[in-house]
């Protein structure tokens, strides 16, 4: 009988990260952008019936990726922890925090288990407040990690070059237009050569604060996003437009002061006069005679103190 081959619990904890990490990145990124009246989530999704991105609750949104029947699970799951809590007790008590302690407690339970794979997913959980200091991002990841986001938020894929490009670019308290745009372009700078994304690959949606519904999620679909995203688009390239011209005009106007004025900001020397001029302007330099007292220089008044001269 052959003895079993030994595997230390780091080695196999090891094994199964890498397995999930692989399985994630081949997928392409979620972005969530805070913006001036809530929370926008942006997928690259070519397909019109599997979502990534779902309403969890009333205030409450989830996103993420990998494999689409694990996180489909999840989800599921999470929609009905949620329904059962607000029908049990309070609508007000289904919050974003404890959907994600239950979410980090099961992907924690499946990974630490050796009688299954470690689920390949990474999800979002979000949830919009009464102000934009109220919001709240969660970030899942397959090992049952939780991570408070605040601002934005990229996972699967690419997540390093697009999160970069965010963090280059971002801006608080941009308006859904802006975020949206930027949401785009960042998804685009994915890999070496920039791309330009369609609105038909494209999955947008948004927890918005403004709205008197009690579900604040919103999704965008067919011609309403197109025009969003051509809107969003064309804002973005105005606003690089504009931002060139008045970089340009700057440094025009700086070039000019640098013509008219030395870099020390001294006055230009004047040329030293010729001929006749030389020797009244040496006589012009010769000292006097020093007077004997000196009150017949200074006069009566004595000179002011030199704190006043300088105004105090």
């Amino acid at each position: 009988m052959s003895m079993p081959f030994y595997v230390s619990p780091e080695q196999l904890m090891k094994d199964r990260a890498d397995f999930a990490r692989k399985g994630i990145a081949r997928g392409r990124s979620v972005v969530v952008v805070q913006y001036a009246d809530g929370l926008l989530f942006v997928a690259e999704n070519q397909s019109q019936a599997l979502h990534k991105i779902s309403e969890l609750y009333d205030r409450l949104a989830f996103a993420a990726v990998g494999r689409y029947n694990e996180f489909e699970n999840l989800r599921i799951a999470g929609v009905r922890l949620a329904d059962m809590r607000g029908y049990s007790y309070d609508r007000r008590d289904v919050t974003g925090r404890g959907l994600a302690n239950a979410y980090a407690q099961t992907l924690g339970t499946i990974f630490s288990s050796g009688a299954e794979k470690p689920y390949e997913v990474e999800i979002f959980v979000a949830e919009v407040g009464d102000a934009a200091p109220d919001d709240q991002v969660y970030r899942l990841t397959y090992d049952g990690s939780v991570a408070d986001e605040h601002g934005y938020a990229v996972m699967g894929g690419s997540a390093d070059q697009v999160s970069e490009y965010l963090r280059d670019h971002y801006t608080e308290g941009a308006d859904l237009e802006t975020a949206l745009a930027l949401a785009v372009e960042a998804l685009g700078h994915d890999a070496a050569q920039p791309r330009t994304l369609a609105a038909d690959r494209l999955e947008v949606a948004v927890l918005d604060r403004n709205r008197t519904q009690p579900r604040k999620f919103r999704r965008f679909r067919g011609a309403q996003l197109r025009a969003l995203v051509d809107v969003a688009l064309a804002k973005a390239a105005a606003d690089a437009s504009s931002s060139t011209a008045s970089t340009d005009s700057a440094a025009g106007d700086a070039g000019e002061a640098s013509t008219t004025t030395p870099a020390d900001g001294k006055p230009p020397l004047t040329q030293a006069p010729s001929g006749s001029d030389k020797t009244a302007s040496v006589e012009s330099l010769t000292p006097a005679e020093e007077p004997s007292d000196p009150s017949d220089v200074l006069g009566d008044d004595l000179p002011p103190d030199a704190d006043d001269a300088r105004g105090g």
